[in-house]
């Protein structure tokens, strides 16, 4: 099978790679009657909704269901919401926050903004643009996503960690094969020249000849294969290259 024929066998819409999981939501407020009208509000619009009543409970909860956003009220029982986004972000966590209050000075909005928070809602608010709101945060999120990691069906590749994951299992790679993992799977479905993945590999002027390539997918080939859930994810488009055919890709796990 040509490159071209390995293309048409195997096509998938780009954006398909990352299908968007239902948001998951947390609302960090004392107010309980408006924490239900919110909850009931974003379920129906097909999104996942948590509530916490106090600082205490809302970090606890981050870290139990790590949401796509973070609804934040500014006046909580035990500590300042402001407080709160400052030691989020100081801890390095960098979960969409959207600040609200009742308060309108605009000094605490700006202060918000400065201290981490993405966006900030006055109360008491328009119910639609609330879930305006809080869906351009979870995309600007799954955007950031998606530039840092390639997932598919049980296999996940972490760009800036720069490891592979299958099946919740670290893949012992060298840095050679998870560069020609990263080379493949970036363009699934297409016939990925030797030469290609030499540059890939090492970029400039020295260039690994097409047997060492060969011998370096043939081990990266091995180790996917031996992985739990294992299958095979590249095949040989003989004398032209490699393809990444390893299924279709799938929800993020």
């Amino acid at each position: 099978m040509g490159c071209q024929a390995a293309a048409t066998a195997y096509t998938a819409d780009m954006d398909a790679l990352f299908s968007p999981e239902a948001v998951t939501v947390l609302m960090v407020d004392d107010d309980a009657e408006l924490a239900a009208m919110v909850a009931e509000l974003l379920r129906a619009q097909g999104m996942q909704v948590h509530s916490a009543g106090t600082a205490a409970q809302g970090l606890a909860a981050l870290t139990r269901l790590q949401p796509d956003v973070l609804l934040l009220d500014l006046m909580l029982p035990d500590v300042n919401g402001l407080d709160l986004c400052r030691r989020l972000r100081e801890a390095g966590n960098d979960v969409p926050v959207l600040m609200l209050t009742a308060r309108g000075d605009p000094f605490d909005r700006v202060l918000g903004l400065e201290l981490g928070a993405d966006d900030y809602l006055g109360k008491p608010f328009e119910p639609r643009e609330l879930v305006a709101r809080v869906r351009a945060l979870a995309r600007r999120l799954q955007a950031a996503t998606r530039r840092r990691q390639l997932r598919f069906d049980g296999l996940t590749l972490d760009l800036l960690a720069r490891r592979a994951v299958c099946q919740n299992e670290v893949l012992p790679l060298t840095s050679i094969e998870f560069k020609l993992l990263v080379a493949l799977a970036s363009q699934p479905g297409i016939c990925v020249s030797r030469q290609a993945l030499s540059a890939a590999v090492q970029p400039g002027n020295y260039k690994p000849m097409d047997r060492a390539v060969d011998v370096q997918v043939a081990r990266l080939r091995k180790k996917l294969e031996a992985a739990p859930g294992g299958r095979e994810w590249v095949e040989t488009v003989r004398g032209e290259g490699y393809v990444f055919t390893g299924g279709l890709p799938g929800p993020s796990p």
